[in-house]
């Protein structure tokens, strides 16, 4: 019996455009593929290990044409829009109050300032929740095993009676291999207000 929803947060409630925004990050920085030395300082800033300064002064060291706006933009470029029919969606779940709550995504400080800026509901949204586990916040990150027992740890939660909602295949495969019970979801052809649809078997 599923007494525990973990919702991620990109392309499960906010939509991105990743293959647009790594196109842009190419196009700027004028490369063909993105070095392993720059995924490997992404994921440090994601996981909170790198302060928004440090991170911004490793790329301007590294692209010296580039202004720090220039910069910040390209990496808020995959950001597009939140559809509030998902806020709907989220407070009734919490209105119901059927379910324990968590969202649990790998957000960065950049990232969430931008979705404080231009998402006029987002502290709505965030109070739907009774954990809000963001990976720079909390210094670790998924797909790794660790923030998932982290998560059931400090909430007293048996991984059988949980579901995690996430479109990356990595992060879900993580958290299957703990007995955490997964959707995989596709945001191209799926919604999160599907999820009782979808996933009727588990409810």
């Amino acid at each position: 019996m599923i007494k525990t929803l973990i919702f991620d947060f990109g392309d499960v409630f906010i939509d991105l455009d990743k293959e647009g925004a790594m196109k842009n990050a190419l196009d700027l920085f004028e490369i063909k593929t993105l070095p392993e030395e720059l995924v490997a300082i992404n994921n440090l800033y994601e996981q909170g290990l790198l302060s928004t300064e440090e991170f911004v002064a490793f790329y301007l060291d590294n692209f010296p044409k580039l202004s720090e706006k220039e910069l910040i933009t390209a990496w808020n470029y995959i950001l597009i829009d939140f559809p509030v029919k998902r806020l709907h969606f989220i407070k009734n779940l919490a209105k119901e109050k059927t379910y324990k709550l968590i969202l649990l995504s790998n957000t960065n400080e950049l990232h969430i300032n931008w979705v404080k800026n231009n998402i006029s509901f987002y502290e709505e949204f965030k109070n739907c929740f009774d954990v809000f586990y963001l990976s720079h916040e909390i210094k670790l990150r998924k797909p790794e095993t660790t923030i998932f027992e982290f998560l059931l740890k400090e909430n007293h939660l048996k991984a059988e009676e949980c579901l995690f909602i996430d479109d990356t295949k990595e992060n879900t495969d993580a958290a299957a291999s703990l007995g955490i019970h997964i959707w995989n979801n596709n945001p191209k052809t799926e919604d999160i207000m599907d999820l009782f649809t979808i996933k009727k078997e588990l409810f």
